[in-house]
């Protein structure tokens, strides 16, 4: 098979800037995920099926349209989802395709499949942006449904391949708080020289309107939102270990 006519499952792309990597991005969302974090704001990429088919050509004749804008700007093409190692071929082709046409590369996952992830594919990606839940396993269960290892083992991988990380913690009161959990993170990716930053990302209800869309319960609908004291506290744990936090 052509390596352009590698087909996968999108369910859409938009435009950022500022929270999907450096500079203005092509931001491709893909469908599937195999985690359901409670607060997750995209219960519409969930499941492959609900998603379009698209292949590599498909998708690079979409992100030619803005190459130049996106180089002007200082940004690149950021795959996200959805779990973009859900799909590891379509997401390396993509990656590569993009290398090719010189454009900066960030690459957004749990890691909970970063076993699916190939040195050539995470060679072809210029930024890791790492999501990782929560420190506490117990915790990890029951905020995703998933194991915390994998997204460690990843995490140190990264590290070993001299990959540039920036992580991204979602702040939910009660659930990703506790201090001791994240003094544990903070230990742990400060032994890291891979990570670059941390963004603390105070925990929303934005996509409240989709689950009620899909007819199904929005989890942490009476969940407080983070105060500022809350967000300021967090970020602060972070910089006593030398990282820089946002």
């Amino acid at each position: 098979m052509a390596p352009g006519s590698v087909t996968g499952r999108i369910h859409s792309w938009d435009l950022s800037t500022g929270v999907d990597g450096p500079g203005t991005r092509f931001v491709l969302f893909t469908s599937g995920c195999p985690l359901r974090c409670l607060y997750c704001a995209n219960p519409d990429t969930w499941h492959m099926r609900d998603g379009r088919e698209a292949t590599v050509d498909e998708v690079m004749a979409e992100i030619d349209k803005y190459r130049d804008f996106l180089v002007t700007a200082g940004g690149g093409v950021t795959l996200t989802g959805g779990e973009p190692l859900l799909q590891p071929a379509f997401t390396a082709a993509v990656l590569r395709r993009c290398k090719e046409a010189g454009l900066h590369t960030a690459l957004d996952t749990s890691g909970f499949l970063g076993a699916r992830a190939t040195d050539t594919l995470l060679a072809d990606t210029d930024l890791v942006l790492l999501d990782i839940k929560s420190f506490d396993v117990p915790t990890y269960r029951k905020l995703t449904g998933g194991a915390l290892a994998p997204t460690l083992n990843f995490a140190t991988r990264l590290d070993r391949l001299g990959r540039r990380v920036w992580i991204r913690y979602v702040l939910v009161p009660g659930w990703t708080d506790d201090e001791d959990a994240v003094d544990g993170l903070a230990e742990f990716l400060s032994g890291l020289a891979c990570v670059e930053r941390v963004d603390i990302l105070p925990f929303h209800k934005l996509g409240a309107a989709k689950y009620e869309a899909l007819g199904i319960p929005f989890p942490l609908r009476d969940a407080p939102v983070p105060d500022l004291a809350l967000v300021d506290r967090v970020r602060g744990q972070f910089r006593e270990r030398g990282l820089m936090a946002h």
